[in-house]
């Protein structure tokens, strides 16, 4: 049997992977694999569950949220390690494998990691961090870490848009300087995602996103007084397509910068804490290789 690196989150979303754990290893041992676990937590973190990863291991298995597939890709990069990665979404949004196809059922996920071959996938970086599927500022930042686990939970997609609903009579403008080959910005904005992928909380943002084109998603909401502002975040909320509306900037570029006089603002990486600024965003082609993903995520 071929070996597999079972690396999972036990607290990730509703915690649903700690009953499936068998049905894991079964379907892993049908297709003829071994899967060596590593559950994370306080005496098990990334760095530990990867020590043993260069020993004859066929691929790595994921099970949790965006979070914790940034901690593997992280530490995978830090190593040099080179293996096909399997994503089992266990978190909350799951952004990731939801741009990717991959189902939550965990047959029909594992079945598709079985049977189709690797595929190169892009990647982000900002500053010294790599990152899947959006690195964000601004009003979003907050939605995101503001929203309760519990919440999020319990409610999903709702969550969001309920804590954004909150956050309107605190927006306020943010002073940024925004530069790329592609589009750039000087002024004040609300809030700036730059996607990788193509969803931040299960909502359809950056709608002209390919996996492996080699190019990140830039949405940027500038500071606009609230008449304006209403009916573009409703657009958003209801995935609309964002064709030059008033107030809004989208474009694709490989590598951006982005700077902030304002020492109150924080950069977010898939819901948790980013780098400070100023920071250097870009897109590293075919940065990963993944199993499972859905053939028409890609033109």
């Amino acid at each position: 049997m071929q070996k597999v690196k079972f690396i999972y989150n036990p607290l990730a979303g509703d915690h649903l992977i700690m009953d499936k754990l068998d049905q894991v290893v079964d379907l892993h041992q049908k297709n003829g694999y071994l899967l060596v676990p590593a559950r994370l937590g306080p005496e098990m973190d990334m760095r530990r569950a990867l020590e043993d990863a260069k020993e004859g291991y066929h691929h790595i298995l994921i099970a949790g949220g965006d979070g914790s597939v940034d901690l593997l890709i992280n530490e995978m990069k830090r190593r040099d390690l080179d293996l096909p990665i399997g994503i089992l979404p266990m978190g909350t949004a799951n952004d990731y494998a939801r741009f990717l196809g991959i189902p939550k059922d965990i047959e029909l996920a594992l079945t598709r990691m079985f049977r189709h071959a690797p595929r190169k996938m892009d990647i982000g970086m900002i500053n010294e961090k790599y990152f899947l599927n959006v690195a964000s500022t601004g009003l979003f930042t907050d939605v995101s870490q503001k929203t309760q686990d519990e919440l999020k939970n319990s409610i999903g997609k709702l969550a969001y848009y309920i804590k954004g609903i909150e956050q309107i009579p605190t927006f306020r403008k943010i002073p940024v300087k925004v530069t790329s080959q592609h589009g750039s910005f000087e002024g004040d904005m609300y809030a700036l995602l730059v996607f990788n992928g193509r969803t931040a909380g299960n909502l359809d943002l950056a709608y002209k996103s390919k996996a492996d084109d080699g190019l990140l998603d830039v949405i940027l909401i500038k500071a606009a007084n609230f008449k304006e502002i209403v009916p573009l975040l409703a657009k958003m909320l209801r995935g609309d397509h964002l064709e030059d509306p008033v107030g809004l900037l989208y474009f694709q570029t490989d590598e951006i910068t982005i700077d902030t006089t304002d020492p109150l603002i924080v950069s977010d990486i898939d819901g948790e804490r980013g780098p400070d600024f100023p920071l250097n965003i870009r897109c590293i082609p075919q940065g990963i290789t993944v199993l499972g993903a859905d053939e028409d995520v890609t033109p």
